[in-house]
């Protein structure tokens, strides 16, 4: 695959995740039963650095999780032979909690899905928002962020690649040609 084009430098990641966290907390009206919770696997990062800025907006720490949706995947049997399930980290019970799932990028939807079905399993939150760094288009369900970092649409022949410090040592989305 070849990059046809920067998206986001560290610099504009780092701005983008901090609009998104403050839209976060305009939407909810401030964090009372606030709690963020990362997709695997670099939706973690991501959900992590939006916690921590809304930590120090607000002078309190955020509730942070991690969700493994691996076994509620629809195409667990295309992925792999035997799948690799980490662990789901909760801080603390969900029910009547406001949740905001984090992601990467959202495109189909589906794995957007598994995270709502993997949740429910863990209790009944009062809300559950969705948090993306990036929305490409190219839906297969009737599913969309509430917060967006960044809007692109592409073509079905295009990858979108987020690099993170954290899993890649450098920061920076890319659009990539198949």
């Amino acid at each position: 695959m070849n990059v046809k084009k920067r998206l986001l430098d560290g610099a504009r990641m780092n701005r983008a995740i901090r609009r998104m966290a403050i839209e976060v907390v305009e939407k909810n009206r401030g964090i009372e039963d606030l709690i963020i919770v990362g997709i695997r696997s670099r939706g973690v990062p991501i959900g992590e650095r939006m916690a921590k800025e809304i930590g120090e907006m607000e002078g309190t720490p955020v509730p942070f999780g991690i969700l493994d949706i691996t076994l509620y995947r629809d195409d667990l049997t295309t992925i792999a032979a035997n799948p690799v399930v980490k662990p789901t980290k909760l801080p603390e019970p969900i029910d009547d909690k406001i949740v905001v799932l984090v992601d990467d990028v959202l495109y189909t939807g589906r794995t957007v899905r598994a995270a709502l079905d993997a949740l429910i399993d863990f209790g009944r939150p009062k809300k559950v928002m969705l948090a993306v760094l990036v929305d490409r288009g190219h839906r297969e369900l009737p599913i969309h962020a509430d917060v967006i970092g960044k809007t692109v649409p592409t073509d079905a022949n295009e990858v979108i690649k987020v690099k993170l410090v954290e899993t890649d040592d450098e920061d920076e989305v890319l659009i990539m040609e198949k």
